[in-house]
């Protein structure tokens, strides 16, 4: 018998057939992968499996198909760049349910992978549907999730099939789920959060939760101007959610009642639009000029920023702190990257765009954990339950 560890738990897994939910959500473009860092954060758990003697069988989802077959959506790219990595032929079927996929699982031997059909060309998938997930669970011995991207969503192949397999979280889920963990339960102090972004409405549950937390909390990007809006302060045609100025001061009233810091720009870059070439001017946040817009923070923001954070034993950081895809505009989100990579103690960046910058900065090797999941890791920091972990063993 062979086994492998799955939630604290011993499991063999020798030639039985395993479904993997993955996270192979990969930008594609012209039919080239254009990042594949998703891919290769699941092969811990893929080689695991293997190495235990398993029939490997992926399942996940790939853009927005909204449950209707779009061939630009096809896993075969995947599959392709998935054989390269692991060194084997891993084979793609055209479906993820039915006859097809039964026959192949049963013909699979140890250690060989296959790669289903986009689950979401089904509407099933996102609905739950019960019996969607009885077809999907139907060849299988074991489930594994190791798609922590998703955890937040109740979806046939994230928490469906757990009611019809023995579920088990893979290597990223797990160590996704530890290192968000110590920044809930354990995190040394200074503990700084560094929250970025267009808006306040998506991550104002997990401000609200991480006051409590951290000492310094440090907001840029879009979210800003809401915040500096609610202040009193003339934007121009900046981004601004004005619906949510009363949030912003309660979040900025809840700080100064626990006498956490609270930092906001003191100057910021602002253009006409967020385009390349245009004329740029750096300002107070009272001086922006009303035909112009903010698209970055501003020179001494970013050494306020990185000042503290310099000083931090732990750090999370979500969201760029402008439009950083542009040039002109991308300097203050780079500079906190290199900030946070220089910091003597446990750090975190979550979320697609500050993955993104960590990897143009050069520094991604030296953040402690690039966390995979945007949404289900903002919702796991806000202190809710997620639905794809739940019904997993080894993590209630």
């Amino acid at each position: 018998m062979r086994t492998v560890p799955m939630g604290g738990e011993a499991v063999d897994v020798s030639g039985k057939a395993c479904l993997c939910r993955v996270d192979f959500n990969v930008p594609i473009k012209d039919g080239v992968i254009v990042d594949d860092t998703r891919i290769r954060a699941s092969l811990p758990t893929i080689r695991c499996l293997m190495e235990g003697g398993a029939k490997v069988v992926l399942i996940s989802h790939l853009g927005r198909p909204k449950g209707k077959v779009v061939e630009s959506l096809r896993m075969d790219p995947v599959a392709g760049r998935l054989s390269e990595l692991l060194g084997v032929h891993v084979k793609k079927l055209d479906d993820c349910i039915g006859e097809e996929v039964e026959e192949a699982v049963r013909s699979m031997k140890p250690k060989d992978v296959l790669l289903l059909e986009n689950v979401r060309f089904y509407p099933e998938e996102e609905l739950n549907d019960r019996e969607f997930a009885k077809k999907l669970a139907a060849p299988f011995d074991i489930f594994v999730n190791d798609a922590f991207g998703t955890a937040h969503r109740a979806h046939a192949s994230t928490v469906g099939v757990a009611q019809f397999l023995p579920a088990y979280p893979g290597c990223l889920m797990k160590r996704e789920l530890e290192a968000l963990e110590k920044l809930l339960r354990s995190p040394e102090h200074p503990y700084v959060a560094v929250i970025g972004g267009a808006k306040v409405s998506d991550k104002l549950g997990v401000l609200e939760n991480l006051l409590d937390k951290v000492d310094s909390l440090l907001i840029g990007g879009g979210m800003a101007n809401t915040f500096l809006m609610a202040q009193g302060y003339d934007l121009g045609k900046s981004l601004c959610e004005n619906d949510k100025k009363e949030d912003a001061l309660r979040v900025m009233k809840k700080a100064q009642e626990l006498d956490k810091q609270l930092l906001l720009p003191v100057d910021v870059v602002v253009a006409e639009r967020p385009e390349p070439g245009v004329p740029v001017k750096v300002v107070r946040p009272d001086e922006i000029p009303e035909h112009m817009m903010v698209l970055d923070i501003g020179p001494e923001t970013r050494r306020e920023f990185s000042r503290v954070i310099l000083q931090a034993r732990t750090v999370f950081w979500n969201g760029p702190m402008g439009v950083f895809e542009v040039e002109q505009f991308s300097g203050g989100t780079l500079e906190i990257a290199a900030a946070i990579a220089q910091v003597e103690g446990f750090t975190v960046v979550g979320g697609g765009d500050s993955l993104a910058a960590v990897e143009m900065a050069g520094c991604a090797d030296k953040i402690s954990h690039l966390s995979t999941g945007g949404g289900a890791s903002l919702e796991f920091l806000e202190g809710k339950e997620l639905p794809g972990v739940k019904c997993l063993r080894g993590t209630r």
